[in-house]
């Protein structure tokens, strides 16, 4: 493998660096964007609870700030409880995108690394080949050595290159799909909270309006 690598060259050890910087940007986004850890189980259900019986407290909301991505969504919407359905709406909205930026974190630098690695690969493929033609110029096609360094630095460069690519790039799109669902979700759910307890607000006005009647 050692001499793999020495074959392929200077342009070998960016190609490597990026393989490893992917790898742990993999490894902890896949760790951060579990779904338990975002969208906790049940958790629109409690906060309903707490705020339909008049539980919730400013030491719960701190604790459900706390708790998770949504968590904090919930947080936004119910401190402006007593606002408008378009305040907590916006409210929620606009934690939404703080979170969705969270999310995101180290995806770009891995899109970054699914287009740069094959260029690399390229330059290495430029670099063997100009290797190739100044042996040719210099001892002519007899010598099948002084090729072979070029061309073997040539193609191991473009296959390291092409290796350490794909794999980031669907890598890339499978996160960049997975926090996008996330987000659509927790709105979702934010939002059906917000529609429940105006809902039920209406329905304690009708009935303190009937009960004035």
């Amino acid at each position: 493998m050692f001499e793999l690598i020495r074959s392929g060259g200077w342009l070998m050890i960016p190609i490597i660096a990026c393989s490893i910087i992917a790898m742990a940007i993999v490894c902890e986004r896949l760790w951060s964007l579990q779904r338990k850890r975002i969208i906790p189980k049940n958790l629109v259900a409690q906060v309903w609870y707490k705020v339909k019986n008049k539980q919730m407290t400013s030491s719960d909301l701190r604790t459900l700030k706390e708790s998770s991505a949504l968590g904090r969504m919930l947080a936004a919407g119910l401190s402006n409880i007593h606002g408008s359905r378009e305040v907590m709406k916006e409210s929620i909205e606009d934690v939404g995108r703080h979170e969705a930026y969270k999310l995101e974190r180290f995806l770009t630098t891995l899109g970054t690394i699914a287009a740069i690695t094959p260029l690399l690969g390229l330059l290495g493929t430029v670099i063997g080949m100009i290797k190739v033609f100044t042996a040719i110029s210099t001892v002519g096609v007899g010598n099948a050595g002084s090729l072979a360094s070029g061309i073997s630095e040539a193609l191991i460069t473009t296959a390291a290159g092409m290796t350490v690519a794909i794999p980031s790039l669907i890598a890339f799109r499978y996160l960049r799909g997975k926090v996008d669902g996330l987000v659509v979700y927790m709105e979702q759910e934010a939002v059906k909270l917000i529609e429940v307890i105006h809902g039920q607000r209406v329905k304690d006005k009708d009935f303190e309006e009937g009960s004035e009647q």
